[in-house]
């Protein structure tokens, strides 16, 4: 390990509503600075797709409503501004791939950029993913609809 170990940063936010949800996503909006990769892991249900809203509300890229999972399409591009600088942010969900060979296929690569957020659901499923991640959002489902979101990145 080198002497500049790299530091970890971790917020925890709980919500009790999908509309806190939103919210949630918000302050983590505020927290994410382009580029960043980041794995967004919880079970299905769990509320991803709601703290998306939030995240790209926040950036301004689109309103709740237009903000749906991305199951069938596997990708979904959201274009946002922050401090007058673009924002792209990208929402996937890897559920449906099962290889590799399949994640190169969408060109991911590609997706990473000086201006991107790129948020992966199921990318824990794929080493590659994970080597790439510069953190991670964990929700949980705490009963009714109340979430732990752990958001954790690093430096």
């Amino acid at each position: 390990m080198s002497a500049e170990a790299t530091q970890t940063k971790v917020h925890n936010f709980e919500t009790a509503s999908a509309a806190e949800t939103i919210r949630a996503g918000h302050e983590i909006a505020k927290l994410l600075n382009p580029p960043r990769l980041l794995i967004l892991r919880g079970d299905l249900g769990a509320g991803k797709t709601t703290l998306v809203k939030g995240i790209a509300e926040a950036i301004g890229a689109a309103e709740p409503d237009e903000v749906t999972s991305p199951t069938f399409t596997l990708i979904h591009e959201y274009e946002g501004s922050r401090d007058g600088k673009p924002v792209l942010l990208y929402h996937l969900d890897l559920y449906r791939i099962e290889s590799e060979r399949q994640l190169a296929s969408l060109g991911i690569d590609e997706l990473e950029t000086p201006e991107s957020l790129v948020l992966v659901e199921w990318g824990e499923k794929f080493p590659s993913i994970v080597k790439r991640a510069q953190g991670e959002i964990v929700m949980h489902s705490t009963g009714g609809d109340s979430r732990k979101i752990t958001l954790s990145m690093k430096d």
